[in-house]
């Protein structure tokens, strides 16, 4: 089987992995766009932010509970300098 395989099919499998590489970067910086386009057409996109909670492990719980409580917290400062930042102007 070895000695069939010969310099094209090295080429093809070369180009081949090029072209999925280009399509792959295409896709990422404009993942938005295409995502739309598709959820547009029908065709139902996992969004990252969705996540089974029921299927995470303890610990990732955990990680995620911390994750959004830091995100609260730096929210909440936000919120109570601007009216300080306002009162000054």
């Amino acid at each position: 089987m070895l000695n069939s395989i010969n310099k094209d099919h090295i080429t093809g499998a070369l180009v081949g992995v090029g072209v999925c590489a280009v399509g792959y970067y295409a896709y990422k910086k404009n993942q938005e766009k295409v995502d739309n386009f598709l959820r547009n057409q029908g065709i139902n996109i996992a969004n990252e932010n969705c996540k089974d909670y029921a299927a995470m492990s303890l610990e990732e719980l955990m990680e995620t509970k911390e994750a959004i409580e830091d995100f609260i917290a730096e929210k909440e400062m936000i919120v109570n300098d601007m009216p300080n930042e306002a009162c000054a102007e």
